[in-house]
C-alpha cells in the first residue's frame, strides 16, 4: 500500500477550517508572497530610484497580494463549505 507523501490533503475535521496553506510548497506560502512582493517594491526603488516606476509596480503587488492572499483562500473555503468540486458526468 502506498503511504501518502507530506504534501497530500486530507479532509479537514468536523468543526475545523479547511487550509489551503497545507496544500501549497514553501514558496506559495503567504509568508513567502509577501517577502517576494515587499522585494519587488523595494528593489524596484533601490536599483531604478523613480518613483513612476516603483508605484506601478507595488500597485502589481498589491493586486497579487490581493488575489493570493485574500481571494484564493476566500474562494477555498467557500468551496470546501459548499461540499467540495462536483465530479462530471
Amino acid at each position: 500500500m502506498v503511504e501518502p507523501g507530506p504534501m497530500a490533503a486530507s479532509a479537514p475535521s468536523v468543526g475545523q477550517e479547511p487550509n489551503l496553506w497545507a496544500l501549497k510548497p514553501w514558496w506559495c506560502q503567504p509568508w513567502s508572497i509577501l517577502l517576494s512582493g515587499i522585494a519587488a517594491i523595494a528593489g524596484s526603488w533601490l536599483l531604478l530610484g523613480r518613483l513612476w516606476i516603483t508605484i506601478p509596480c507595488a500597485a502589481l503587488v498589491l493586486l497579487w497580494w490581493w488575489l493570493f492572499l485574500v481571494l484564493v483562500p476566500r474562494a477555498y473555503r467557500a468551496d470546501a463549505h459548499a461540499g467540495g468540486p462536483q465530479a462530471l458526468p
